[in-house]
């Protein structure tokens, strides 16, 4: 499994549009599989996982996004999944770790777009 973690500030609901935007667009086998939103007092989580196709492996991947939201302060986290074949232990990561980089990618052109983030507000 692939991992990426980022601090962050700006609008979540602009972060997770931006990131589903660059997501989808970067693969035409992904799709959104499920989305939820839960608040608990001044914090909003919002999950996303995605699927796509990956030719490499010859199988499916998963990408989960998850965003801690309190105010303007935003804490991500990226996970992929899948993609390997063997039984015991992983051989090939290399179709979950293309899926993260576009996530890490388009997480990146989120903070370049004029939001109040900088890379090095990003960590991971």
């Amino acid at each position: 499994m692939a991992c990426h973690e980022a601090l962050l500030t700006g609008d979540v609901h602009e972060l997770i549009r931006h990131l589903e935007d660059e997501i989808l667009r970067g693969s035409i086998s992904a799709t959104r599989e499920e989305a939820t939103e839960q608040t608990l007092g001044d914090a909003l989580m919002v999950v996303r996982t995605y699927e796509r196709y990956s030719a490499m492996g010859g199988n499916r991947v998963s990408l989960n996004v998850a965003v801690l939201a309190v105010g303007g302060q935003l804490a991500v986290t990226m996970t992929a999944a899948g993609g390997s074949e063997a039984m015991f232990f992983k051989i090939n990561t290399f179709g979950e770790e293309a899926f993260l980089q576009k996530a890490v990618d388009a997480l990146a052109s989120f903070g370049r777009r004029g939001r109040p983030s900088s890379d090095s507000d990003l960590i991971g």
